[in-house]
């Protein structure tokens, strides 16, 4: 075992399930435990379309039931199977609106064997503006959760939710009542909408959409976009381009846009009332961008099951500790790391915007987890781990900057590829300059420590006027060789000053 690692901190606690019975799809999602950046441990569903024909029938259908139920013991199974230690099961929309939903239920709870609870409209709302909250840094604008079933509507700012609002025109409820008209689901949904102040309090702000119709439609847009970042959360579209997008699919055959194989076929059919939907949100509301969480209603349950305390914590900051302890030689440097170049940056007088010190913290954290890869590749593994994770509570120009950071950690300066040429399209002038400032900072310190704590706290590196200042106490000046001299040298170059060593 590694000096300093803690198993104990990463499995401290249960795994945690949770069964979400929804319109459109039945899933299973475990988690490692309940955190709060909780990691998926194994996630599956089913697309038994428990909602079709209910808005115009009233009751399940058999054969949706059928599949839903299988998946369920499907699901009891696997919980079995993985000693999951706590499971919790919702239903949703197509459950609670449907004339044989109880019956469904208690045929489902034995399925599952577990209770099951029939969540309320106005508690979705609540718990999928409680999943953005969990999944974002300081959240301000409207929650917008399409299901199958429903539209639930909620206000979010910072840790607090308004009151939300549940509305029958869900995907699967809007091509029920229209008869497969888009024209007529178009009128339907104009006079749900009409005089929410949920839709009015969108404006100017962002709309957080969730849900998979949703995500389906962003995968979309990246696609034919060439985005550079292949991850939903966080992906951020100005309203006026998502406008122009939804009036395109809402037109064209899903089957023929470009990137449709990207899509499950079940959800191609509901694509269009998807992007209907979301294109009168953007019309009423006027929105300034549109947000795709990966955070919903499941997040939101376990986010509610937290103590205050752990509410309180930085989600991304937790992640980046959970992977320095998992993955670095020793994880007690990384503090080291945090305050060293805390002084560095400060004595510099680099410009930070606020959030930027969370995120020069976290690329502290996650500077080390590359080592166990060969040499010619620890930079360009370490870019695409760090990239494409399952962070929490940061966007997608953050995520391109902890990348880009710790790759240059291990490439230097000079080493690019196409990989990290279209992540530094994400970022700002100013983020490249501290990433490059950073990755420097970070050649320097581990060729001094070797990655290992106490080092770095008895020394210091310092913009002293004109100098670049790296200060030895007398039993470390021995540390003092050309390679951390070269490197100093190449950190200099990027702050535009000359460098020295001072011992004693």
């Amino acid at each position: 075992m590694l000096p300093g690692f803690a198993p104990g901190r990463l499995s401290f606690g249960e795994t945690i399930a949770i069964v979400d019975i929804g319109s459109n799809s039945v899933r299973l999602v475990v988690y490692e435990m309940l955190a709060r950046a909780p990691a998926q441990v194994f996630n599956e569903k089913e697309m038994a379309g428990l909602g079709k024909q209910v808005a115009t029938t009233g009751r399940l259908a058999d054969d949706a039931m059928a599949r839903a139920l299988e998946a369920l013991v499907r699901f009891r199974i696997l919980c079995d199977a993985m000693q999951v230690g706590s499971i919790r099961v919702i239903a949703t929309a197509a459950a609670r609106d449907a004339a044989n939903g109880p019956d469904f239920l208690a045929r489902a709870e034995n399925a599952i064997g577990q209770p099951i609870e029939l969540i309320s409209g106005d508690r979705e709302a609540f718990l999928s503006g409680l999943g953005v909250i969990s999944g974002f840094a300081e959240p301000e604008g409207v929650v917008g959760d399409l299901g199958g079933g429903s539209l639930e509507l909620i206000a979010v700012d910072g840790d607090r939710v308004g009151q939300g609002v549940s509305m029958p025109i869900g995907g699967l409820a809007l091509m029920d009542r229209s008869k497969g008209s888009l024209k007529a689901a178009e009128k339907i949904v104009r006079d749900q909408l009409d005089h929410l102040p949920q839709v009015s309090a969108m404006r100017g702000k962002d709309f957080f959409a969730v849900g998979g119709t949703w995500r389906a439609l962003a995968t979309l847009h990246q696609r034919q976009a060439g985005y550079p970042l292949s991850v939903m959360h966080g992906y951020t579209v100005p309203a006026r381009d998502v406008a122009d997008f939804t009036r395109l699919v809402e037109r064209a055959d899903a089957n023929v846009l470009e990137a449709i194989d990207a899509v499950s076929s079940a959800r191609r059919p509901l694509l269009a009332y998807g992007a209907l939907v979301l294109d009168l949100l953007i019309k009423r509301g006027r929105p300034r961008a549109v947000v795709i969480s990966a955070s919903g209603v499941r997040e939101g349950l376990l986010h509610d099951m937290l103590p205050g305390h752990e509410r309180a914590v930085d989600p991304l900051l937790r992640a980046a500790q959970d992977y320095n302890q998992l993955r670095s030689r020793e994880p007690r440097h990384g503090a080291d790391l945090i305050a060293w170049t805390r002084r560095l940056v400060a004595s510099a007088g680099l410009p930070e915007a606020p959030g930027d010190r969370r995120l020069e913290e976290a690329a502290c954290l996650l500077s080390d987890i590359g080592w166990r890869a060969h040499p010619d590749y620890r930079g360009e593994q370490s870019l695409n781990v760090i990239a494409h994770a399952a962070f929490s509570g940061v966007d997608h120009p953050g995520r391109a900057f902890l990348a880009l950071t710790v790759f240059h950690r291990y490439a230097g300066a000079k080493t690019d590829t196409p990989s990290a040429e279209r992540l530094r399209t994400l970022l700002a002038p100013r983020q490249i300059e501290m990433s490059q400032v950073l990755a420097g900072a970070f050649r320097v310190a581990y060729l001094l420590s070797a990655g290992m704590p106490g080092i770095l706290s008895r020394t210091t590196l310092l913009c002293v006027d004109s100098r670049l200042v790296l200060r030895l106490p007398s039993d470390l000046t021995a540390l003092a060789s050309d390679r951390v001299m070269g490197r100093l040298k190449q950190l200099g170059k990027l702050l535009g000053r000359e460098q020295d060593i001072v011992a004693g």
